[in-house]
């Protein structure tokens, strides 16, 4: 059974989609944690 699968036969299409979903959240939301902090350094000082 094990010896069947050649490697990097997989179909990762739905994976590196989910990747690269993650990512773009994750810097989306970094800009706007970062946004908020700079806002809150000018006004609330």
């Amino acid at each position: 059974m094990a010896a069947d699968h050649k490697h990097g036969t997989m179909d990762v299409t739905v994976q590196e989609k989910t990747f690269d979903g993650f990512i773009n959240f994750v810097i989306k939301a970094c800009t706007v944690i970062f946004v908020i902090v700079v806002f809150m350094a000018i006004f609330a000082a």
